[in-house]
């Protein structure tokens, strides 16, 4: 029988070392280490089931169409890149109930009912409780197989036995290697279980999602070295009880990163939202101050969104500063330029940013729209309907150009805007095309914004 030891596992970076330590020496963080009892066996008995490796030339390996596999969902196909790729490993994270599991049975519906071969396996759920959410989604008119198994040796010999396309894996906190004795959801087990579905969807060429749980920080629980493990790390943002749900493509080696799909939670399921910046905008309310449109990319994707500000005198002795959907040190930032440069006495009033629509901004363009949101509350006077705004702030005042800048002026010639301030830096590289479609107004300053804005 092999013998049973006592690890100490990083929960960041996966550091193992035999004694408690305050930092991990590995990723310097503090509190990290965990205690494990796990129990090793030989390695020829954890590599079972696996072909030698052999070694091949780089003209040698074969590249086909057939290698990306459409989901039947553009939304998603659009954030892994152009479909899934056989042989990856996709993790899906996001809190309780907003979708991970509706969503990728709905991906096994449209393969199913492709002619592939779809295999889920669930941890967590019965095979009733499974075939009553298919009932509610509706539309399945083929086959797909359903296994209930937490034993992840026994999953895989499935695996390698039935050879599907498509494996779902839900969820891998509840997947266990009886290699290791530690409990199910624990650092080793969570990284030896991911391991094994790796060698597997390698060496079978076949497409394996896993559902992971996040923890109440929003990053999926486990080590962190299971995100770098996998070849694509996608989150599920938004409210439980919200109406839309944002995919954000996180990492992806097939890929660009920070793609984002967005979905409309119906009882049908998720339902893909083709014109995001319309959805966004809907509601928007019309001449009043503190109300600005601006452009994001995500990813590829130029995406409008409103972002609202209210500024009033505080009644505390330390103003109240909050935000949703951007950055609390960044609004901090903005206001300390706006009281330096632009001589707006902040000190004295309350702050509060929201992003509508439950979108995250963490783009340094949105800089601009948020200054002008907090000038137009402050001094309450609307800012034009009409008016998009984009534009990064340094701390001296200046504004500094942006990428993507045609592609932010296209959205909103599209969406019926007809005004555009942006950085003075972006001008000289736009084509007479786009300035005949819409006015643009360059500023270098803030104090160059106040007078375009008549603010």
């Amino acid at each position: 029988m092999a013998k049973g030891k006592t690890v100490y596992f990083c929960k960041e970076c996966g550091y193992e070392t035999s004694k408690w330590m305050g930092q991990c020496p590995g990723c310097r963080q503090w509190n990290t280490l965990v205690e494990e009892r796990v129990t090793r066996t030989s390695d020829k008995k954890s590599m079972r089931g696996i072909s030698p490796s052999k070694v091949t030339g780089i003209f040698q390996v074969s590249m086909e169409k057939e290698d990306r596999i459409s989901s039947g969902m553009p939304e998603l196909d659009r954030v892994l890149g152009g479909g899934i790729v056989k042989g990856s490993l996709t993790l899906v994270g996001g809190d309780p109930g907003i979708g991970k599991s509706t969503l990728l049975l709905q991906i096994c519906r449209n393969l199913g009912n492709a002619g592939r071969t779809v295999l889920y396996v669930s941890g967590e759920e019965s095979l009733k409780q499974i075939k009553m959410r298919a009932d509610r989604l509706g539309g399945f008119q083929k086959e797909i197989f359903l296994l209930c198994e937490t034993d992840i040796q026994a999953a895989a010999d499935m695996i390698r036995e039935k050879k599907p396309d498509m494996v779902v894996v839900d969820s891998v906190q509840t997947m266990y290697s009886d290699e290791i004795t530690s409990a199910a959801g624990s650092v080793s087990q969570v990284r030896e279980v991911t391991s094994v579905l790796m060698q597997v969807a390698k060496k079978e060429g076949i497409a394996v999602f896993l559902v992971g749980h996040v923890t109440k920080e929003g990053v999926v629980a486990g080590p962190k070295t299971l995100e770098h493990m996998v070849d694509t790390v996608l989150y599920f943002e938004g409210e439980r009880n919200a109406l839309y749900r944002v995919l954000r493509g996180v990492k992806n080696r097939f890929g660009s990163t920070n793609e984002i799909g967005v979905f409309e939670m119906r009882e049908q399921g998720l339902m893909e939202v083709s014109n995001p910046s319309q959805i966004m905008l809907d509601g928007r309310p019309v001449n009043e101050a503190g109300s600005v449109v601006v452009c994001s990319m995500e990813g590829s994707r130029p995406l409008l969104i409103e972002v609202q500000a209210l500024i009033s005198p505080t009644s505390f002795n330390i103003p109240r500063r909050t935000t949703v959907g951007i950055d609390f040190n960044r609004l901090n930032l903005l206001l300390a330029v706006l009281e330096k440069k632009a001589g707006m006495q902040l000190g004295g009033c309350d702050a509060y940013v929201n992003v509508a629509g439950g979108i995250k901004l963490a783009e340094p363009a949105m800089d601009l729209g948020i200054v002008c949101a907090v000038i137009s509350s402050y001094r309450n006077l609307p800012v034009h309907p009409g008016t998009i705004i984009f534009g990064e702030v340094g701390l001296t005042g200046e504004i500094r150009g942006v990428g993507h800048v045609e592609q932010r002026l296209r959205e909103a010639v599209k969406m019926g805007f007809s005004r555009a301030i942006l950085p003075s830096t972006n001008m000289d590289g736009l084509g007479a095309g786009i300035r005949d479609q819409i006015e643009l107004f360059g500023v270098s300053g803030i104090r160059e914004v106040l007078q375009t804005l008549n603010l």
